[in-house]
């Protein structure tokens, strides 16, 4: 996911457990965006916040979200660019573009990049056979899917990354991604959701047939 998606997904996880903490979550949303309307590396006052903002800028510091500072007599936030770019859409991406990535029909993966940080995130869900000053190899493969997949990476994620960061050359070609290869990744994917375990009671040991027969008729 791109940085702004990974963002927001973890402070949709943080709003959905703010009322365990206490926290009233339409106050939560409405500072939340409030920070978003900040300068980038300025030092705002904490003592013109409210309690409750005091404690959510604490957790923002922890995410990166801010920074804060100590003063001999007062205390200081500044927001960074992560906090001043949560207004910005979700589905807005062409800003946030890589455009580096090649996915052929065979499976095999061509990144025209030299950062270390591209290799590392196709390394998730892809073998990376050798990296050359400004290009990265590799193959899609089952193997290198289901350790995704077991990581909590989904097909439409992976899918979705590969589309994103299309190099210009395949970008305006439809589909920017080949269809074999979006179909397999999404059929592996299913295969290791045939069974879904969901949690039961079991019920033995009945007095009478009356009795499990009451129970059956009651469940």
């Amino acid at each position: 996911m791109d940085t702004n998606a990974q963002l927001w997904y973890i402070i949709r996880e943080y709003i959905g457990n703010s009322e365990e903490r206490g926290l009233d979550s339409a106050d939560l949303v409405s500072f939340l965006l409030e920070l978003s309307f900040h300068s980038t590396g300025k030092a705002y006052n904490i003592n013109t916040l409210s309690g409750i903002q005091r404690t959510i800028i604490r957790d923002l510091a922890d995410l990166g979200l801010v920074k804060l500072q100590q003063g001999r007599k007062e205390s200081w936030f500044i927001p960074t660019k992560l906090a001043t770019n949560l207004s910005i859409s979700l589905s807005d991406t062409s800003s946030r573009k890589q455009e580096y990535a090649v996915v052929e029909t065979n499976f095999r993966m061509y990144a025209y990049s030299s950062s270390k940080l591209h290799c590392e995130i196709l390394r998730l869900f892809a073998r990376v056979e050798y990296q050359l000053p400004n290009l990265i190899v590799g193959a899609i493969t089952k193997e290198s899917l289901y350790k995704a997949f077991q990581n909590g990476i989904t097909a439409e994620q992976i899918i979705s990354f590969l589309q994103q960061n299309a190099h210009p050359r395949v970008a305006e070609r439809i589909p920017t991604v080949p269809e074999n290869v979006t179909d397999q990744i999404r059929l592996w994917e299913s295969d290791l959701n045939r069974v879904e375990c969901i949690p039961a009671h079991f019920f033995e040991e009945f007095p009478s047939r009356e009795v499990f027969e009451a129970a059956c008729d009651h469940a």
